[in-house]
Parts: C-alpha cells; sequence; structure tokens
C-alpha cells in the first residue's frame, strides 16, 4: 500500500534536487513492481525528469499539494512505525510522516482483495470522516394530483335537491383507484422544502398524470422477463457523433456533433412543430385546454431539427423533464438552452474556462449541473446567468455528472478516478467514492436513490452503497471501455453499453438482496460483490459502439449507437 506513494516522492525528490540519472534509475528498478492500476501514472511521471517539468503537471502538483490517503489498522501501523525505527530508516519516516496520512481504524487488519477493491485513485483511499454525513437517499412523497386525475360525475340521491327538480345537480369527483393509493413516506426522505423547488404548472400536472398512467401498464422486469431493445443506430456518423439523449417520455432524440451542431429527431409519429407568429398567436384563445396544442404551427411540422451556435463539438445534451428546453456544452466552454417551441438558442451560459464535457437538467427542472476539464462541476438554474453552486475537490477533468432522483445531491465522476456525492444546498461533498482505476465516464442513481452505479475506461460497473459510502459490487465482462448506463422503471434491471459494441443487462435486484442480508461493517469496505452470477444476457450490435441507453415508461430499452464501418 504504501510502496507507490513513497516510491513517487522519492522519484520527486530526485528529480528536484537534480539527480535525474538516480532517479530515473530507481524508476527502472522499483516502477513495474507496483499494481498494474499505477502503472499509466508512473509512465507519466517518468517523462518529468527536470526541476522545471514539474511545474503545472497535474500528477506532481496533485502529490506535492496533497497528502496520499491509505486506510490501515492501528496495529499494521504500529508494526510499521515500529519495523523503520529499527531498520533506522529516517528518509522513509520523513516521507510517510510528511506525505502520507493513514486515516487508522480498530479491528482486523484488511486482505489484500480488499485493499485492491477501494484502491486506484489518484490521491489514494477515501478517509472514513468523508463519508460520515448524512445522507437524504430517499425519495420524496409525490404531490397530490388526485383532483387533477380524477373525472367528474353526477351525484345522485342525496346530492339533488328533492323540492326543485330542475335545479341543476351537484358534481362531484370520482377517485381513480390508481391515484388513490397512498404511498408511505421514505424516513430517509429529504424534507420537501430542503431545496427550492418550482411550482408545478397545470400542465406539468397533466404530465404526471399521464406517467403514472402509462406506468400502471409498465412490465415488471426480471430474470424470467427480460427487456425487449430498440436500437437506433446513427449511420455514416461514427467519427462525428460525440453524445446521444432520449427524452423521459421516449418521443425525442437528441444528438451532439464535433462539427459543433445539435440535431433534434421525432420518434413519434407526431412531428416537431414551430410556434406560430406573434401575429397569428393573439388570435389564439388562452384558456382552452388544449393551449400547447393550438399555439404550434402545423405547417411547420418536420422529422428532424438542427440547432446551430456552438463553436466547438458538442459533448453533451439533456433535456428539461417537460420537454420544451435542450441544454447543450462543448468545447467552446460554454452552455446553450434551446427552445424546442421556436428552435432556437435562448441564453449562453458561461463560467467554465475550459471545456464542458457533461451537462445534466435536475429531475425538477430549473436547475441544472455541469462537468469540466477546469476540474470542478457548477449548479445552476436556468434563470440565473451565474452558477449557484461551485463542486471543487477533484484532481483532474470532472467528466460525468449525474443528479440524484430527488434533486437535493450531485454526484461526479473524474479522471482522478474518485466518485464524489455533493449536497446541492451546502455545496459540500458528503460522499468520496474510491476502487475505479481509469477515468469515469458514465454515472446512474437506482430507482429508490440507495444505489449509484459507475463505469469507465477500467471496463468495469461499479455499485455504491450511499447510506455508507461503501463500494458493494463490480460488474466484469465488458471488453472496452462502459460509455453509458441506466436503471429499468421498476428498478429491477441495470444495463451497460460500452465501446466494445456490446449490451449487458444485470440482474440489480439479486444484488440488493445480497447486500441486505449482509451486516454492514462501518469500519472499512464489505466484501464486493463479483461474478458473472448477476449477468442476465448480452446483447451484442453490428459493429456500432453504443452512446446511450434509455428505458420507456412501459420497461421498453431503447439503446442508440453508431455504426463504425472500420470495427472488424
Amino acid at each position: 500500500m504504501i510502496l507507490y506513494p513513497v516510491l513517487v516522492h522519492m522519484y520527486l525528490e530526485l528529480v528536484y534536487n537534480g539527480h535525474t540519472e538516480k532517479a530515473i534509475s530507481l524508476m527502472r528498478t522499483f516502477g513495474p513492481e507496483q499494481d498494474t492500476y499505477y502503472q499509466d501514472d508512473l509512465k507519466k511521471l517518468a517523462i518529468v525528469t527536470k526541476r522545471e517539468h514539474m511545474s503545472g503537471n497535474e500528477l506532481t502538483d496533485t502529490f506535492k499539494s496533497n497528502q496520499f490517503i491509505i486506510r490501515m489498522s492501528r496495529d499494521t501501523l504500529s508494526l510499521l512505525k515500529r519495523h523503520l525505527n529499527d531498520k533506522k530508516a529516517s528518509v522513509l519516516l520523513n516521507i510517510i510522516q510528511e506525505h502520507l496520512y493513514f486515516d487508522m481504524y480498530e479491528g482486523v487488519a484488511r486482505n489484500k482483495s480488499q485493499i485492491d477493491a477501494t484502491s486506484g485513485a489518484v490521491g489514494g483511499e477515501a478517509k472514513r470522516q468523508d463519508n460520515k454525513a448524512k445522507v437524504y437517499y430517499g425519495i420524496p412523497k409525490a404531490p397530490d394530483i388526485q383532483t387533477l386525475a380524477a373525472p367528474v360525475e353526477e351525484e345522485e340521491g342525496e346530492g339533488a335537491d328533492q323540492d326543485n327538480p330542475e335545479k341543476p345537480k351537484k358534481k362531484k369527483a370520482k377517485k381513480d383507484p390508481l391515484f388513490s393509493k397512498k404511498t408511505k413516506s421514505d424516513p430517509n426522505a429529504p424534507p420537501p422544502d430542503r431545496i427550492p423547488a418550482p411550482d408545478l404548472k397545470d400542465n406539468d400536472k397533466l404530465e404526471k398524470v399521464k406517467a403514472i398512467r402509462e406506468a400502471s401498464r409498465r412490465v415488471t422486469l426480471g430474470p424470467e422477463t427480460l427487456p425487449s431493445v430498440c436500437c437506433y443506430t446513427l449511420l455514416n456518423a461514427n467519427h462525428s457523433v460525440c453524445c446521444a439523449e432520449i427524452t423521459e417520455d421516449s418521443s425525442m432524440l437528441a444528438v451532439g456533433f464535433n462539427d459543433s451542431i445539435v440535431k433534434v429527431w421525432s420518434l413519434v409519429p407526431q412531428k416537431l412543430k414551430a410556434l406560430k407568429s406573434a401575429q397569428q398567436l393573439q388570435e389564439v384563445n388562452i384558456e382552452a385546454e388544449d393551449l400547447m396544442v393550438r399555439i404550434m404551427n402545423e405547417r411547420t411540422g418536420e422529422v428532424s431539427r438542427t440547432l446551430a451556435g456552438h463553436s466547438g463539438p458538442v459533448y453533451s445534451v439533456s433535456f428539461s423533464p417537460d420537454r420544451t428546453l435542450l441544454l447543450s456544452c462543448s468545447e467552446d466552454a460554454t452552455i446553450r438552452l434551446w427552445s424546442l417551441q421556436i428552435w432556437t438558442c435562448l441564453v449562453v451560459y458561461k463560467g467554465h474556462l475550459f471545456p464542458i464535457w457533461d451537462v445534466k437538467f435536475s429531475p425538477l427542472g430549473y436547475y441544472f449541473a455541469t462537468a469540466s476539464h477546469d476540474r470542478t462541476a457548477r449548479l445552476w438554474a436556468t434563470d440565473h446567468y451565474s452558477p449557484l453552486r461551485l463542486f471543487a475537490g477533484h484532481f483532474s477533468d470532472v467528466d460525468c455528472v449525474q443528479f440524484h432522483p430527488n434533486s437535493n445531491y450531485v454526484a461526479t465522476g473524474s479522471s482522478d478516478r474518485r466518485v464524489c456525492l455533493w449536497d446541492c444546498t451546502t455545496g459540500n461533498h458528503v460522499r468520496l467514492m474510491t476502487g475505479h482505476k481509469a477515468p469515469i465516464h458514465s454515472l446512474a442513481f437506482s430507482v429508490c436513490g440507495r444505489f449509484l452505479a459507475s463505469s469507465g475506461a477500467d471496463c468495469r460497473v461499479l455499485i455504491w452503497d450511499l447510506s455508507h459510502g461503501h463500494l458493494v459490487a463490480e460488474l466484469t465482462g465488458h471488453e472496452k471501455a462502459v460509455h453509458t448506463l441506466t436503471f429499468s422503471r421498476c428498478g429491477n434491471i441495470l444495463c451497460s453499453g460500452g465501446l466494445d459494441c456490446c449490451l449487458k443487462v444485470w440482474d440489480f435486484s439479486k444484488i440488493t438482496e445480497d447486500i441486505s442480508s449482509e451486516e454492514v461493517n462501518v469500519s472499512h469496505n464489505p466484501d464486493v460483490k463479483t461474478g458473472e452470477q448477476y449477468l442476465l444476457r448480452d446483447f451484442a450490435t453490428k459493429s456500432s459502439p453504443l452512446i446511450n441507453l434509455h428505458f420507456t415508461r412501459r420497461n421498453l430499452l431503447l439503446a442508440v449507437a453508431a455504426f463504425d464501418g472500420t470495427n472488424p
């Protein structure tokens, strides 16, 4: 555990003091003996052979300005210090005291597999203190939409006026059994007013009613009922497609290209229409129930629309929950907010100084989060030009960002191989999770909000329990980087897709069952679940790396892939 950081600091010390040949000899002798997941960093470090090379180097800056964290039992640490004192290894002792931080715990020392499970991050492991804050991972009770959902029927008998038969009968709302089911309040849910949320408009409420009705027809997935998959393949676009996203109701697909444009397609028979002109809108009755239909110009319907405005590749796109807005982020360090009614850019948000790799709308709408090459993630609101929160703490690029289903937290994955969970109200990190051996490309929260799945260039999918910040499962089988993850709407299935042109379906309900049957040891990570036992099925595409996965409200799996003719 301590050999890698000690080797790095010895090497940097020799380089800093001008002993280049001795530094190179040290690296050649002991570098290959280090764990495989540190080899890439050691290769980058071997390029630094002069003092001037050290300034501005991401890796050397991280080691010089931060202590490398190692979790160790009290007994092991006392044995280590006694051994070094007996050997009079003063140089090693100085490096350990100055540059290493030991997160001590009482109890049995960990075995090699337990250490390997959480090792690999640039700055070492997470301290236990990093994962002690309370996390409200539950889902708040949904607002009551019974009144909107209920059809009205005439009241008979006692409600009618017997003396005056001409008088119209009173009407009362008929209860819909679908909406009269009482949902239990989650004890782990945040208070409803913890984060300011925009008021639901009538149109949003009607959309929720429609979503609940559709969900009632949903197929519950499991080992016996695997999802059907529909794959949208982008042709002649292998080296030009950067990202793709499908709306929550599966009606539209947006794709970002490296020539700075965003293209939006309709996935349903209804075409993409634009608003009527200002003169025509004056004639529309604003009290009409179908107002949203009336304000659209039927003659302007198109199967696809193109949005141009960025001056660099578009790395991520995200639809608002009500499907009227689209966010896009780019290499040009800006985020653009597009109207999907007038098909033009409404706002350009500036704040990041370097390329922005990811953008995501909050499940509430209104808020959105971004991840950038400047090593920060930021929380924004659509009606503010500047960010509301700045999430700083990663040692390298923040590659991906994802909102928690309750919108109170934002998760980030970075090239420093760490996953962080940030509190939107305070801006502080409340969970820090290590275990990935390469940059992280994708994040997905479970439907219940307790678990987080992450994947990246190490070809693995890791499952984290947010209640303690523990790594609970490691899913292997992909041969190349995993770029997209999604949970089924029922929460029983996890799907992953990547550059190996393969889509894998995992039994997430079995993972949670196995976890709940174990006792939790808070002092250190439990044994990590691994193996092919959780893999239910894999689907191969025809030379088409997967870009995005999405479950419809009825649990049909939609995949977006780009055909690569050069792939054998």
